[in-house]
């Protein structure tokens, strides 16, 4: 079985994403050749899909809102739900917050997430539960780049308009995917995120930072 944290070491960059050039990251770049194998060469190996071995728009643009508005964290308990590297949880740690949970199913992204964490200097909790429909007290829940598939994204919003309903702040990053809740946010904050045709469909991005309206 292939060491989640080994694989990570072995096959990533330690790089600053674009927009946040205050955090690095464990990353695929086109120089590693973790950027070009393919579903098949990574299902060999018993890797699942690497998402969190690229800082995704929706992720860079509320990791640099959180930095450069830290009142909407700092000295909460904080949700950072669909983690991937970690970015966001990082960037929560850093603008002050009292507690951060980085949430992500994937047990590479658990990996990834602690060594981001440690590599940065940042204290996070990271956890492999499912966390949809839970009680969890966070004040303040952040989601980067979540609403790309139709069952996630409905089971996740449902979820998340309980939790503001209940307090929670939830703050959203997204770069206009398909099932973004656009009627039910207030956009907070946009961004141009740098990106790369490996990924998305062109190199910049325009990327929002909303406030899910209970």
């Amino acid at each position: 079985m292939t060491d989640p944290a080994a694989f990570i070491e072995a096959n990533t960059a330690f790089i600053a994403p674009p927009l946040v050039p205050e955090v690095k990251l464990h990353l695929a770049t086109e120089v590693v050749p973790l950027w070009r194998l393919t579903e098949e060469e990574l299902q060999a190996q018993g890797v699942p899909p690497p998402y969190w071995a690229f800082a995704w728009a929706g992720g860079q643009a509320l990791a640099r809102y959180v930095l450069d508005h830290p009142v909407a964290v700092r000295g909460k308990t904080v949700l950072d739900f669909g983690s991937g590297s970690g970015l966001v949880a990082i960037a929560a740690a850093k603008a002050g917050a009292e507690r951060v949970t980085a949430a992500d199913i994937d047990p590479f992204a658990n990996a990834a997430i602690k060594l981001n964490a440690v590599a940065n200097g940042a204290i996070v909790h990271a956890t492999a539960d499912e966390l949809i429909g839970s009680d969890g007290n966070w004040r303040t829940i952040l989601v980067g780049d979540m609403c790309y598939e139709r069952p996630l994204a409905e089971r996740l919003l449902e979820w998340l308009v309980d939790r503001a309903h209940r307090g929670a702040l939830v703050l959203l990053g997204d770069p206009g995917r398909s099932y973004f809740p656009k009627g039910r946010v207030e956009k907070l904050e946009g961004y141009q995120v740098q990106t790369t045709r490996d990924l998305e469909d062109r190199e910049i991005r325009d990327t929002g930072v909303y406030r899910l309206i209970a």
